[in-house]
């Protein structure tokens, strides 16, 4: 005997079972969703706004190497929110690169601990 399928609409045997729609649970997609559900609050738009003045809306790269770059100024979680969701607010865990820079910084091009160093010596004037 065949019977239409409530998950797919296709007709199957009535002893069959459907898999559509039953397939592994992916974590990663989770920790994308807590990572989204952080940044959208009051309390990161406060502190990325702390960090980009703190930083005097500067890239901090770029003043490293001597060039005072203000334009597409991003702030940047160096250990990724997916990683550690506690470092969302952490001012050592923060920077503001450019769009660049912060590119590069997400492709592993530029070194954590330097950027580590970058942002302790900013908590260090402040």
């Amino acid at each position: 005997m065949y019977k239409a399928c409530s998950r797919c609409g296709k007709i199957h045997d009535s002893k069959y079972t459907c898999i559509v729609g039953k397939q592994k649970y992916d974590y990663s997609r989770y920790a994308e969703y807590e990572e989204r559900k952080a940044r959208n609050t009051a309390a990161w738009a406060n502190k990325s706004k702390d960090i980009r003045t703190k930083a005097n809306y500067l890239c901090e790269v770029c003043r490293d190497r001597g060039i005072y770059n203000y334009e597409n100024i991003e702030v940047h979680h160096i250990t990724k929110l997916r990683d550690d969701i506690n470092g969302l607010l952490d001012d050592n865990n923060l920077i503001c690169l450019c769009q660049a820079h912060h590119k590069q910084a997400d492709k592993g091009m530029i070194d954590a601990d330097y950027l580590r160093q970058l942002a302790r010596k900013r908590e260090e004037k402040s």
